[in-house]
């Protein structure tokens, strides 16, 4: 027995060892695993190789039965909860530092005075067109000082804060020179004095009633209109010639019958903006096409604001001009003894760049919200103010057209139509509808002339619009301002906001920041602006007031009180509208891309020395994508044709 069962195991040694053998050395060549498993599978020497194989079908057939059960548990939950595409809008958000800020004493002017327009030396029914037309009986500050000095032929330098009455200051002494001259004016004389106005819709001057005086013809050249109807307008004549420093530039090259020969009065209203939008060539041009027929004239040059470039236009267009600034009156700065009157003017002058006056009924907020939420944040404060509350008529700005022109349709399409489509058995409240309005560079004159005059008219209405509307325009009742996107100075922050509280009423102000922009909010405190901060949770709570954002479960019990979990929850739920709506269509979702775009290319824009407080490095491309109802980040941005490439390839009249 003991030698058969070693030739056994010797047998069974020789059998297996060239099988061995053989793997070893086929598997550096390259032969398939399946064979090597095959071989094992039929091994039946070996018992290993077998309880391998069951621990292995053991294990696999034990594997899934974890997953399904979890599955079943996930329909299980799916089932009690109501489906809704969620947003995570509150997770992964930045932290929302704590504002810490100085308290500056404001610098603010005392709008009117105790004077009438019946003191001054003024023709009686241009004291009673100002008194029933314009319903104005006392002088503000402004025009209290400049009136007098216009008067006397003097040429002035005015600067005072927006909607302080500029406009009036130089429009009255201006009608009483012209309708008091020896030798009646007549319309074929030509432009007896000549307004120069930063944009098309600051015709400020035409508030002024003339109807006293009919013989006066006041005119306006502006951009978008046809050269061919101005050029006729201006051979029949134009007395007070309004006009913006391009138009009138290319007027001067092209149309023969204009002329300058009797022009007494140059005004450059909103000298500033004029030079920010780069005209400053374009008044050269004009002066010295006036001072090529005429030397002599009374120059007026006025600004809430004195930059550089303003005080570099005064030395070239003004004569020895009297300096006019409200603030520095209230501020009561010293004179140095050492320095003459035109080097304490020269030296008010830089003070006045380090502040600025502030109407003293304009309440100032500034409120931090992540970029995920503003979106929402946004609709939220408009249903608060135009919808629930008392009707407000708003201004939000935004830094390009095309955010606009998106803005625009995407809050008509959800906010407006969404509560037309109500049930008629819905509250009051609810019913209220929201007229919202754009107005931006791109648009046709035809179309901003009409969008401007219909928000002009209305007591209510929302308009959505770019820095085309912060400088010059008078529009009445306007309560609130929002500026969605910060402005890149603190001067253009002082003429947005000048667009409310306007002539001693009352009026706010919202600045939307990312909680990366919050030094922000400093820089404004060094320039003596206070801000108070408005919390993003009490505008978020407005929506519980709305029930098209409820989130409808089965057996719910009616929401009591602001809770933070169903405030979030209606938040979500609104966002989910933007979001359908934008992805509802291919053409929507480019849309929402070219405006991301815009403001991306917008906010790489601002100046260097606020680039440490907006720079593009800080945006979560994918945060900020959810503002624009994208869901996720979209990619090849700079493969979409932006506002830049439509305005090189459209073409445009030469200046």
């Amino acid at each position: 027995v003991t030698s058969q069962s070693l030739l056994t195991l010797l047998c069974l040694f020789i059998l297996k060892q060239p099988g061995a053998l053989k793997r070893k050395l086929q598997s550096p060549h390259g032969n398939p695993p399946v064979k090597r498993k095959r071989k094992l599978s039929i091994n039946t020497f070996g018992k290993g190789g077998t309880e391998a194989d069951r621990r292995e079908e053991g294990s696999s057939a034990q594997k899934p039965l974890p997953k399904k059960q979890l599955t079943d548990n996930q329909n299980e939950s799916h089932k009690k909860k109501p489906f809704i595409k969620t947003s995570s809008l509150f997770k992964n958000n930045p932290d929302i530092p704590e504002i810490h800020r100085k308290e500056v004493q404001q610098v603010q002017e005392n709008v009117f005075t105790t004077d009438s327009f019946s003191q001054l030396d003024l023709h009686p029914h241009l004291i009673s067109t100002i008194n029933t037309v314009l319903n104005m009986c006392s002088m503000t500050s402004v025009q209290k000082q400049t009136i007098p000095v216009l008067l006397q032929g003097r040429d002035a330098l005015v600067r005072s804060q927006t909607g302080s009455g500029k406009t009036l200051a130089y429009g009255i002494p201006l009608v009483q020179s012209l309708q008091g001259m020896e030798c009646k004016i007549q319309r074929s004389d030509g432009p007896y004095a000549l307004v120069l106005v930063p944009t098309r819709e600051v015709g400020g001057f035409s508030c002024l009633s003339l109807s006293p005086f009919t013989w006066i013809v006041p005119g306006v050249l502006m951009g978008g209109e046809k050269r061919k109807s101005e050029k006729a307008r201006l051979r029949k004549g134009i007395n007070i010639l309004i006009s913006t420093p391009g138009r009138l530039v290319d007027h001067i090259k092209s149309t023969e019958c204009i002329h300058f020969r009797r022009t007494q009065w140059l005004i450059i209203d909103e000298a500033d903006r004029i030079l920010d939008l780069g005209f400053e060539k374009d008044v050269a041009v004009i002066l010295n096409a006036l001072n090529a027929e005429r030397e002599t004239r009374q120059n007026v040059l006025l600004s809430a604001t004195l930059t550089e470039g303003v005080t570099r236009l005064a030395d070239i267009s003004l004569n020895d001009p009297v300096s006019i600034s409200i603030a520095d009156e209230i501020q009561k700065v010293p004179e140095p003894a050492s320095q003459t009157d035109r080097d304490a003017s020269s030296s008010s002058n830089c003070m006045e760049q380090e502040s600025f006056a502030v109407p003293e009924t304009l309440q100032q907020y500034v409120m931090m919200v992540p970029s995920k939420l503003r979106l929402v944040t946004l609709a939220a404060f408009i249903l608060q103010k135009c919808k629930f509350e008392k009707r407000h008529k708003m201004i939000i700005f935004f830094s390009s057209c095309e955010q606009v022109e998106f803005y625009y349709k995407l809050l008509v399409k959800v906010l407006s139509e969404g509560s037309e489509s109500e049930q008629p058995g819905c509250s009051s409240l609810s019913s209220v509808s929201l007229q919202f309005l754009r107005l931006h560079g791109d648009m046709e004159q035809e179309e901003r002339t009409e969008v401007f005059q219909e928000f002009l008219k209305s007591k209510t209405g929302i308009l959505l619009c770019t820095d085309v509307a912060a400088r010059g325009l008078d529009l009445p009742q306007v309560t609130w301002i929002v500026q969605y996107t910060a402005p890149a100075s603190p001067a253009e922050y002082i003429h947005r906001i000048g667009r409310t509280a306007r002539i001693g009423c009352r009026g706010s102000s919202l600045l939307v920041l990312a909680p990366s922009e919050a030094e922000y909010v400093s820089l404004l405190a060094s320039h003596k602006i206070n801000v108070s901060e408005l919390k993003m949770e009490k505008v978020l709570a407005s929506l519980m007031k709305d029930d098209r954002f409820k989130l409808h479960r089965p057996g719910s019990k009616k929401s009591c009180g602001k809770n933070p979990q169903e405030v979030r929850e209606r938040a979500t739920v609104l966002q989910t509208k933007f979001e359908n709506h934008v992805h509802s269509s291919e053409g929507t979702v480019q849309w929402a891309k070219k405006a991301l775009q815009s403001f991306l290319c917008a906010y790489t824009t601002y100046p260097r020395d606020l680039k440490h407080i907006f720079h593009i490095k800080s945006l979560h491309l994918g945060h900020v994508a959810k503002s624009f109802g994208l869901r996720d980040a979209p990619r090849n941005l700079s493969a979409l044709p932006t506002a830049g490439s439509k305005k090189k390839t459209k073409p445009r009249p030469k200046r």
